[in-house]
């Protein structure tokens, strides 16, 4: 601990150039409950100025434990400090609207030089009205390598952080730490090792730093064009169909200011076909199209015979043991068994469906005897020589399913979960077919922005997640602005309104009032707007009474779903099938057990090996679509999402 604090006093003296002494570090304990950025608050310094000195506080805070905290230079010695930096400097006014971009490309100064020479732009950032000095060019760059030596921290993310969690824990934005770390701008792996603060290239004992805009601006200043054209290489990229700026922007990791200063044509707006001009530092990820649903038809040949397995949880052995419950009342009382059959029933359609179109499978159904964390599988996967199958459907418990999956991951043998919606551990041979809760959202927001609509969200303050996942992905969406008292604003609301565009009216919250003040707003506005209503996930207060049924089919409410109400001649022969063989209309599981099993003995029907098919087409069957996408950490999840409305007539419709 010496070692390391008499390492921090030389970096520090080194800091301040010797204009002033070092002070003193004041002590802190640690109180239960307390969190890095309220001891930072307190004492007026960053949650990173701590962890610099007690870099064992990253890994969490311990009550009583002692915490060195740096003592606050007074503004005299910032001053004395910034002076003796900068040297010879200018000074500039922020203005509303500007941008760090537009300040550094305005003055020919770097990002790191500006923040240098203005360290409280990396604590609080840009303001309107605020007074940044501006470096000169000609100050010596020895001076200023000293300064950009800093310790590089490293945080490990955990299960259920997201970057606002992260970047509030070290006092710092979003956007700062996906710069830093442009792999994570579309997902956020747990696990993976984020750079906090420093850079690893220069966090050697050799530090060279080079200003790129600088060198390039005396350059173009000398007669001589040919080193003008040594700065940077760029790649084109071709703007694909619905993209827009925002989103071309956070494909590449760049700022919308910068973008369009490499490209100005931008400033005009985004056009398909488009060919941008990008750094070719830049990695352009690969861009999934949008897969062809197709209806799959029998093409494999008659002595090609596939095998398909069905793990399902009867639980044979517990209700052969139970000598309370008659079959008759374990299967009253026994909701997961019910749930089974139902399932098990719409299989059996499935295969006898294939059966009749001709199809040539070997289908072997067992019994997994299941429970949340434990199953026969294994077992019954050696006894079986499970690993010679085409394909596995089931189990129905995550756990068990992850286990299936492990076990024939040798052989890559496809195990589709047909129930499960959690996203689990990533085995590349699993496939999810309940698309996740992120999907699902995303789709909604992907639909309402592929029509060009005006996106703006009420949401409800208790609704913390929802206010933090809209806000890191998706920024196009304006939120309304609550009263004091948390409740709508009406006349905010109608100010986000824009004409000639459809108004889609995200709405998150479970108070009666709100809804009704939502509702009521947006029905006033309909003379002069396009609205539609929205909500993301299910909501219990829209289906009460003190809710009118008729107004939310005047404002269309939409949503994202994973199954449809399907009316098609197809879908009532099944229902009609599945009665006359059961004695009972299918039940939601009865339908997602026939379309699994058949969608299943399709694929696999295709002369090719499921894996191809997942890659090449999706598919639509009675209830469920599949849309199967391989994931960056292994296996596939589907996309397949509805997106349903309340039409006028009051039925449910799917959007076009």
């Amino acid at each position: 601990m010496m070692k390391y604090f008499f390492a921090i006093c030389i970096t520090a003296l080194l800091f301040n150039l010797n204009v002033f002494s070092q002070e003193k570090n004041i002590t802190h304990k640690v109180e239960k409950g307390e969190t890095i950025s309220q001891i930072a608050i307190k004492y007026n310094v960053t949650p990173f100025d701590i962890y610099q000195l007690n870099p064992d506080a990253q890994n969490g805070l311990k009550p009583n434990s002692v915490l060195l905290i740096p003592k606050k230079v007074s503004k005299q010695k910032v001053a004395v400090q910034a002076k003796a930096i900068v040297k010879t400097a200018t000074t500039h006014e922020v203005a509303p609207k500007e941008t760090l971009y537009g300040i550094e490309k305005k003055y020919g100064v770097s990002d790191e030089d500006l923040k240098k020479a203005n360290p409280s732009l990396e604590k609080e950032g840009l303001k309107t009205g605020q007074i940044l000095v501006i470096p000169s060019k000609n100050s010596p760059k020895k001076a200023t390598a000293a300064v950009i030596q800093e310790k590089v921290v490293y945080h490990e993310v955990l299960p259920k952080e997201t970057k606002y969690s992260i970047s509030k824990k070290y006092g710092i934005t979003i956007q700062e730490l996906e710069k830093k770390n442009p792999e994570i701008v579309s997902n956020l792996p747990v696990g993976y090792k984020l750079i906090i603060k420093g850079n690893p290239e220069t966090s050697g004992p050799k530090v060279e730093k080079t200003i790129p805009v600088v060198e390039a601006k005396k350059e173009i200043a000398k007669p001589n064009p040919v080193k003008a054209v040594k700065a940077v290489s760029y790649l084109n990229y071709e703007v694909k169909p619905k993209e827009t700026l925002y989103s071309l922007s956070k494909m590449f990791g760049m700022t919308q200011e910068e973008l369009i200063a490499l490209n100005p044509a931008l400033s005009q707006g985004v056009v398909e076909g488009m060919i941008l001009k990008v750094p070719a530092t830049i990695t352009i990820p690969v861009v999934e199209s949008k897969k062809e649903y197709a209806v799959l038809s029998k093409k494999m040949g008659g002595n090609d015979r596939k095998k398909l397995v069905l793990l399902l949880p009867f639980n044979m052995p517990k209700i052969e043991g139970d000598t309370v419950n008659s079959t008759a009342m374990r299967l009253k009382k026994d909701k997961f068994l019910n749930m089974t059959l139902d399932f098990y029933a719409g299989a059996l359609m499935a295969i006898d469906s294939a059966k009749q179109i001709g199809l040539s499978l070997d289908v072997k159904i067992y019994d997994s005897q299941e429970t949340k964390n434990t199953s026969n599988v294994a077992s019954i996967i050696k006894e079986n020589n499970l690993e010679n199958s085409d394909a596995v459907v089931g189990p129905f418990y995550l756990t068990n399913v992850e286990k299936t999956a492990e076990l024939l991951n040798v052989n890559q043998v496809p195990v589709i979960s047909p129930l499960s919606k959690d996203i689990g551990n990533s085995f590349s041979n699993l496939y999810q077919t309940i698309p996740t809760a992120t999907v699902v959202k995303n789709a909604m927001f992907d639909y309402m922005r592929a029509k060009g609509g005006n996106m703006i969200a009420v949401v409800d303050k208790k609704k913390e997640t929802m206010i933090q996942f809209i806000k890191e992905n998706h920024k196009d969406v304006k939120f309304s602005v609550l009263t004091e008292n948390g409740g709508l604003s009406p006349e905010n609301l109608k100010s986000l309104f824009v004409k000639d565009k459809m108004n889609y009216v995200v709405m998150e919250t479970g108070n009666t009032g709100m809804i009704k003040s939502t509702m009521a707003t947006m029905m006033g506005a309909m003379a002069t707007y396009k609205v539609q209503l929205v909500i993301l996930e299910p909501n219990e207060t829209l289906d009460t009474d003190e809710i009118n049924f008729v107004n939310l089919t005047k404002l269309k409410l939409m949503y994202p779903s994973v199954t449809r109400e399907n009316e098609s001649p197809e879908a009532l022969i099944f229902e009609k099938e599945f009665k006359k063989k059961n004695k009972i209309s299918p039940s939601a599981f009865a339908t997602r057990g026939f379309d699994i099993t058949f969608d299943t003995m399709m694929r696999l029907s295709q002369d090719k090996k499921f894996q191809e098919t997942a890659d090449a087409m999706a598919t639509e069957q009675v209830d469920n679509k599949f849309e199967y996408y391989k994931k960056e950490e292994g296996g596939y999840t589907n996309k397949g999402v509805y997106i349903l409305y309340y039409d006028t007539d009051l039925t449910i419709k799917e959007a076009n």
